[in-house]
């Protein structure tokens, strides 16, 4: 699920605006930016846990995320109206993951994926989270965990720069948390 905020208008710097031809105003650059942000190919972030989300969470026991690292590039795009272009940058910023019992963690990066340099019990060196109760008592006997990647958007053109900060994409799936009970044989 993806989110694309409403165009708010560029905020470029004060100047005159130039003029193209014999007195003909040009195009607003508000207008030129806000097409390039529009054509912006934000990737919808894909959730990955380990362990892997499509099997048990375990409650006690750290459970790493990070969205598909190529989802984390800058991306651009430029529009161009009667001679006036403008490129618009997005940049990630921030993973805000919300865990389904309350808990809420934010991530500078994209998260790291776990790999067998790491202990089994060890914690995510940047982005994880580590589950209290077991989701048996929710409906669906499950999670709902969504990330939200905030991106900020630069951009230039006829002679101007902005920023269009806080546009996001989503992504949410459903992940079981179960407890495990230990039996001690004598």
């Amino acid at each position: 699920m993806g989110i694309l905020p409403r165009f708010d208008g560029a905020k470029p710097k004060k100047g005159n605006p130039k003029r193209a031809g014999a007195g003909k105003p040009q195009v607003p650059i508000g207008v030129v930016v806000e097409q390039a942000v529009k054509k912006l190919p934000l990737p919808s972030p894909v959730i990955r846990t380990s362990p892997d989300e499509d099997f048990v969470q375990v409650v006690h026991v750290p459970t790493w995320m990070w969205v598909q690292h190529r989802a984390w590039d800058p991306v651009s795009a430029s529009a161009a109206v009667d001679g006036l272009k403008v490129t618009a940058t997005a940049l990630p910023r921030k993973a805000v993951w919300t865990m389904g019992e309350g808990g809420k963690v934010v991530c500078k990066g994209p998260g790291t994926p776990y790999s067998d340099k790491y202990a089994p019990t060890a914690s995510s060196p940047d982005c994880g989270y580590t589950y209290r109760r077991s989701s048996h008592s929710r409906a669906g006997r499950s999670y709902t965990v969504k990330v939200t990647v905030t991106w900020d958007v630069q951009w230039h053109g006829g002679g101007q720069a902005g920023q269009v900060p806080g546009m996001a994409m989503a992504a949410e799936r459903q992940l079981v948390v179960d407890e495990v009970q230990a039996v001690v044989v004598r």
